[in-house]
C-alpha cells in the first residue's frame, strides 16, 4: 500500500476507495478478498458514536436507527429480496397478459367498509367542502379502480402503497404497506382465482430461489421448517384447499389439545391462533380457506346459493398466517345496488361503481396479497416492521 499506517485508521462505517488484486481467500466466511496496495478514506466513521459494531444486533435495537440499519446484513438482504420479488411478481403478471394500473393514492371511498382510513385534510379555503368538495382518505385497497379498468382490459393488476388507521401492535401489521391486488374479468369460479393466486405464489418463490438464492439461503441457514416451506410452495402440488365450514369443524375437533383463547364457532371471522393452526399444525404449509359467511365479508362479494356464504378465499400460510384474501364480485346491478344502501354509505358515494354493473359487466374476481407478509413468509421474520424500509405504526413514524 501507499501508506500501511492508513489501515490502523479505518473504523467501522468508514467509506473507502481500495485499489488491488483481486484473489482467492484462505478464510472460510468468504471465497476472495482483496489484496490493497492502497486505501484512501472517503467518509470516516466516528467510532465513539457510531452504533453499529462488528456483533450481532438485535432487529429490535436496528428499528431504532432506521437511517443505518440498511448497512446490516439482514435489512440489506431483505432489501435485496424485495426489490427480486417486485421484479418476480411483474414478470409473472406480464406473461399472463395483465396490465399494470397505477391506481390512486387519494380516495373517496373505503373499500373494506372497516372505517380504518386516514383522513386527508388541506389548509383552510374558501370551499365549504373542503379542498376536493368532499371527504377523501388515503386508500386502503384499489380494487375497486381495478375493477374500472376490467371493463376495458381482461386482466389487470396494481403494486401499489396502501394505508389503514388501525391500531394494533402486533408484529403483523403495519400503517403504511405494499399490496399486490389483481381483477380478471369473464371469471365465473373461485377455482379459477385459486389457480391464478397459487402460480403467482408459486413462481414468484422460484425466482427468488434461483436469482436471490444466496439472500434467501442467508434465513433459510439452520432453519428446516422454513427450508421445507420454500420448498412446498415451490412444488407443482396443489396446495391444500378447503371450506370455510370445513376449517371450523377441524379446528372444533383440535380445540381440546389445542386450547384455544377463541372457540372456533361457525359464523365467527378466524382469529390469528386458527388460522395458525390451520397452516402450521394441521396442514403444515399453505391452504386455501373458501366460502366465508357473507355477514362477516365485505359487500362487493358474490353470495353462493347457499345465502348464507360468498365466493371468496383466504390464503393461510405459516408465519404471517392471512397472506392474501380474494373474491368473486357481484356483477348483479340491482343485488349490489341494495346492498350498499342497506350499508348506509354515504349517498351517491358508490354510485360509479355499481353502474358498472349496467355498462357490459361481466362476471368476475380478484385478490390482494400484502408485499411485506409474503417477504415475512420467506424469510421467517417475526415482524413486519424488519421487511419495509421506514415502517409506520400506531405512536411511530420517525424519518
Amino acid at each position: 500500500m501507499d501508506d500501511p499506517q492508513i489501515a490502523s485508521s479505518l473504523t467501522t462505517g468508514s467509506s473507502v476507495e481500495i485499489t488491488g488484486k483481486l484473489a482467492d481467500s484462505p478464510g472460510r466466511e468468504q471465497s476472495k478478498e482483496v489484496q490493497a496496495t492502497s486505501i484512501r478514506v472517503i467518509g470516516p466513521s466516528d467510532p465513539g458514536s457510531y452504533p453499529l459494531q462488528k456483533k450481532r444486533h438485535s432487529l429490535e435495537f436496528l428499528r431504532e436507527i432506521g437511517h443505518l440499519r440498511p448497512r446490516s446484513q439482514t435489512i440489506s438482504a431483505i432489501t435485496r429480496l424485495r426489490d427480486s420479488a417486485e421484479m418476480a411478481l411483474h414478470a409473472f403478471f406480464h406473461k399472463n397478459e395483465f396490465v399494470r394500473i397505477h391506481t390512486p393514492t387519494l380516495t373517496s371511498n373505503d373499500c373494506e367498509g372497516g372505517g380504518e382510513t386516514f383522513n386527508v385534510t388541506a389548509p383552510a379555503n374558501e370551499n365549504p367542502g373542503g379542498f376536493f368538495g368532499r371527504k377523501v382518505n388515503l386508500t386502503v385497497s384499489g380494487q375497486l379502480h381495478l375493477e374500472v379498468f376490467t371493463g376495458a382490459f381482461k386482466r389487470v393488476y396494481t403494486l401499489n402503497p396502501a394505508f389503514r388507521a388501525e391500531p394494533s401492535q402486533t408484529g403483523r401489521h403495519l400503517s403504511e404497506f405494499w399490496m399486490v391486488e389483481g381483477e380478471c374479468a369473464f371469471v365465473d369460479k373461485v377455482s379459477t382465482l385459486l389457480d391464478v393466486e397459487e402460480e403467482m405464489v408459486r413462481s414468484t418463490t422460484q425466482y427468488l430461489s434461483k436469482n436471490a438464492a444466496s439472500d434467501l439461503d442467508f434465513f433459510l441457514k439452520n432453519n428446516e421448517k422454513l427450508t421445507q416451506l420454500i420448498k412446498r410452495l415451490t412444488s407443482p402440488e396443489q396446495y391444500a384447499r378447503i371450506s370455510y365450514t370445513d376449517a371450523i369443524n377441524i379446528l372444533q375437533q383440535a380445540d381440546a389439545r389445542a386450547k384455544f383463547v377463541y372457540k372456533p364457532q361457525w359464523g365467527h371471522g378466524l382469529q390469528s391462533e386458527h388460522e395458525r393452526y390451520l397452516a402450521t399444525t394441521h396442514f403444515n404449509g399453505p391452504v386455501f380457506v373458501t366460502d366465508y359467511p357473507a355477514a362477516i365479508k365485505p359487500f362487493y362479494m358474490l353470495p353462493n346459493p347457499d345465502g348464507r356464504t360468498v365466493a371468496c378465499m383466504d390464503l393461510l400460510v405459516p408465519g404471517p398466517c392471512e397472506l392474501l384474501g380474494g373474491s368473486l364480485r357481484d356483477h348483479d346491478y340491482g343485488r349490489l345496488k341494495g346492498r350498499v344502501e342497506s350499508l348506509g354509505y354515504e349517498d351517491g358515494s358508490l354510485d360509479w361503481y355499481v353502474n358498472l354493473r349496467k355498462f357490459g359487466t361481466t362476471p368476475h374476481g380478484g385478490f390482494g396479497m400484502g408485499f411485506e407478509r409474503y417477504l415475512q413468509m420467506i424469510t421467517g421474520l417475526e415482524s413486519v416492521r424488519d421487511i419495509i424500509s421506514f415502517p409506520r405504526y400506531t405512536g411511530k413514524c420517525q424519518y
